[in-house]
Formats: structure tokens, sequence, C-alpha cells
């Protein structure tokens, strides 16, 4: 995937989440994946990733292929992300890899209309 295609989709995930009320003013894990051809290959990628604000997981898809999801504790930002995105290719590309998007979870918060009606 295109550096300009994954800034775009990045930028439509990001407003998407401005536009639900997600609270940027906070650290978030964001995960971000990558798909291997092989175990040997998505283990030699983790193995490139350790910190106290990281996480790598590597499970393998009912396709065949191995699936890599690095979690990184950070700020959910257009940059920040392009950046853990970019070096994340860097050592993916090498191995035979691929990206496979980024993602974070959105805590739902209740409106206020909603804690006045569970509150009767």
């Amino acid at each position: 995937m295109s550096t300009a295609m994954h800034e775009d989709a990045s930028t439509s995930v990001l407003r998407r989440m401005k536009e639900g009320g997600f609270d940027f003013a906070q650290f978030h894990p964001i995960e971000f994946y990558a798909i291997f051809p092989d175990e040997e290959r998505a283990r030699m990628a983790a193995g490139q990733f350790r910190g106290e604000s990281l996480n790598t997981q590597i499970t393998a898809r009912a396709d065949g292929v191995w699936h890599l999801q690095v979690s990184k504790v950070m700020y959910a930002t257009g940059v920040g992300i392009g950046a853990f995105e970019q070096n994340l290719e860097s050592i993916v590309a090498p191995l035979g890899g691929m990206l496979d998007g980024w993602g974070v979870t959105q805590e739902i918060r209740p409106s206020k209309a909603d804690l006045q009606s569970s509150a009767r």
C-alpha cells in the first residue's frame, strides 16, 4: 500500500474518531498490523519491537499467513501514527511482510440523556 493511500485512510479514520468523540488528549494503545508468509519472519519482525510502551502478538490466520500485531501506547495523531507505520514498514517489507492497517479501541461514553434515564 502506498504512503499516500495510508495517509488518506488514516486521515479518514481519524476524522471519524473525532466525530465520534474520541479523546485525543489521552494516551491509547494503538494496534498496528502486518502479515507475513511464515511464522519465522513474523517473529523476526516482532523481535525488533521492545520497550515498555510496546507489545507484540503473532497468530496464524485461517488463510495460512501469519499476523503480527504491534501495540504502541501513544497519542492518536496522524503524524505519530504515520511515523510508526513508516518504521514498521521499514522492518516488515525486507522480511517479505506487508502492512495491514491500524486500529484503536474507542470507549463509548453514555450521553447525559442516557445517564439521566438510567438513574431513574
